[in-house]
């Protein structure tokens, strides 16, 4: 690997932790009770999960240049993943199970309030 990808990757991920405590800040603002951060399950990992009220929503956090790219930027097997993980992880927590669990998303970009998407892959087709 070359410096300069080391460098990018480093980078890359430090934006997205970023992101992340922002997507929660302003989830946080809105009600929401953050119970997990980067929850990794051998299906995949969950930026952030969140409650309010009977709702439990598994949150992928998407930072890209337009608020439209990061709303573009969730594909069909990466929104399969994520479905798969949430599921896994639901089953080995009992208060979980009953929960009404959905798939969010927040979109984030620089200049631009985050956009909460709830119930993401329902509501985007």
């Amino acid at each position: 690997m070359t410096a300069a990808r080391q460098i990018r990757g480093a980078r890359a991920r430090r934006d997205g932790r970023k992101g992340e405590w922002l997507a929660a800040a302003w989830l946080m603002l809105h009600g929401w009770r953050i119970l997990g951060f980067r929850v990794r399950t051998p299906l995949g990992e969950i930026d952030l999960i969140a409650r309010r009220g009977g709702v439990l929503a598994m949150v992928e956090v998407k930072r890209r240049s337009s608020l439209d790219d990061a709303l573009a930027a969730l594909g069909p097997a990466q929104q399969q993943r994520l479905a798969r993980a949430a599921a896994a992880l639901c089953a080995q927590r009992p208060g979980w199970r009953e929960a009404n669990v959905r798939l969010d998303l927040v979109a984030l970009a620089p200049g631009r309030w985050p956009v909460h998407v709830p119930d993401a892959w329902r509501t985007r087709g």
